[in-house]
């Protein structure tokens, strides 16, 4: 199984907070760490010090708000569009960067986590289904 992990957050979100919910999003979900092809956010968390600490030494896709915005996902928020300009961050974020590792041959982006929620911090899984042969 191959995994994408969206992570959304308020600034200044520790480490801790984020493995906290990493680690309670594997563990109650039965999915291996070690599944994880990407982690991805929007843009404006691009350098957040408690994301990259948490992931570590994993990179951070980013996308702007906008196009995470247009993504279809099950739990939008008013609430998250008023601070980061987009409906969805862990969900959409993590929907698109599966998309786009699965690339042009037909794998689909399936959810298996939808948004849950930690100090701070949110988090949903994307599982990468190759197409059929």
């Amino acid at each position: 199984m191959t995994l994408v992990v969206g992570i959304g957050s308020v600034r200044g979100v520790s480490a801790v907070a984020v493995t906290a919910l990493l680690d309670r999003l594997y563990s109650e979900h039965d999915l291996d760490p070690g599944a994880v092809r990407a982690y991805a956010s929007v843009d404006r968390r691009a350098g957040e010090p408690g994301i990259l600490a948490a992931i570590a030494p994993a990179a951070l896709r980013t996308y702007p708000a906008a196009t995470l915005d247009v993504i279809p996902v099950p739990n939008p928020s008013s609430r998250v569009r008023d601070g980061a300009g987009t409906r969805s961050v862990a969900e959409a974020a993590a929907l698109l960067a599966a998309a786009e590792l699965g690339g042009p041959a037909g794998a689909r982006a399936v959810l298996v986590v939808p948004k849950m929620i930690g100090d701070g911090v949110t988090a949903a899984a994307v599982r990468i289904v190759p197409a059929s042969r």
